[in-house]
């Protein structure tokens, strides 16, 4: 009997105690192995962007040769180093698989954050992972649209007569980067979906901090456009706002969901409930 037990699944051939818990060991061992599968999907992504770094980095570079053209102006990107090239076609190929691989790596980071969904639960969840991948493409489009304006306004501080001589991979680093933090705002709403679903932040709540979010989101898109017109900020904030009031209405609906599902004891007495 005991070696029955012992081969149940879901108790001792998965590490899991009897009331069905993962021991810390497991859940150590999960994120390993949802980080490697993360990982291994960006490697093999980034050699699309390897193949194609030349057309890519021309495409980049379009900010700064309007910005020139209209200033009458120079700008030139360097190398100061013989092994930066190489480098910097790293580094642009490792964007590229992130942005490529990010159906697989946004889906390990959803499936570790609630890996104990029930079925309808599972549906909804991969709802949610459907819709945080256009959601990060939608930003890193919105980074395109704001970068010629950013760089626009930044290279006016140049001198009338002097030219700008960039070192390549600080201005493609710099970029990536800016892409890259659009994309992950995005995703907001998919976070705060992910933390009402684990019974972590319940829509009420949202709805009491909205001021405090709203403030954050200012400040956060006042710190990644690094403009000093408004409208970039807007352009980044006033999505940012929508999309989390959207967050409020589907956890809204999740706990309304959750609500008719589970009894409510809160009006029975302390005996009445104790029995229960």
């Amino acid at each position: 009997m005991a070696r029955q037990q012992s081969t149940r699944p879901g108790i001792r051939r998965r590490g899991r105690n009897p009331e069905g818990r993962m021991s810390l060991g497991d859940h150590l061992r999960e994120f390993r192995n949802r980080i490697l599968i993360a990982a291994l999907a960006v490697v093999l992504a980034s050699i699309i962007g390897w193949i194609y770094y030349d057309p890519l980095v021309f495409r980049l570079q379009e900010p700064l040769r309007i910005s020139a053209a209209a200033r009458r102006a120079n700008v030139i990107l360097s190398f100061p180093d013989i092994t930066g090239a190489f480098s910097l076609k790293l580094k642009v190929a490792v964007f590229v698989g992130t942005i490529v691989a990010s159906p697989v790596w946004l889906w390990q980071i959803w499936a570790f954050i609630v890996p104990g969904l029930h079925k309808r639960e599972k549906r909804t969840a991969l709802a949610f992972i459907t819709a945080a991948v256009p959601l990060f493409l939608l930003g890193c489009w919105g980074a395109l649209y704001a970068l010629p304006k950013a760089i626009e306004v930044l290279l006016d501080f140049t001198p009338i007569g002097a030219s700008n001589i960039l070192q390549a991979d600080y201005y493609l680093t710099w970029v990536t980067r800016f892409i890259l933090s659009f994309g992950l705002a995005f995703l907001l709403p998919v976070l705060l979906v992910a933390l009402n679903v684990i019974h972590v932040l319940p829509a009420h709540i949202m709805l009491k901090g909205w001021r405090i979010a709203v403030v954050l989101i200012f400040t956060f898109a006042a710190m990644m456009t690094p403009t000093p017109d408004p409208w970039t900020m807007f352009a980044l904030a006033l999505p940012l706002c929508g999309l989390y009031f959207a967050a409020y209405g589907v956890a809204r609906i999740i706990d309304g969901r959750r609500a008719r599902r589970e009894p409510d004891y809160s009006d029975l007495a302390d005996d009445e409930a104790s029995r229960l």
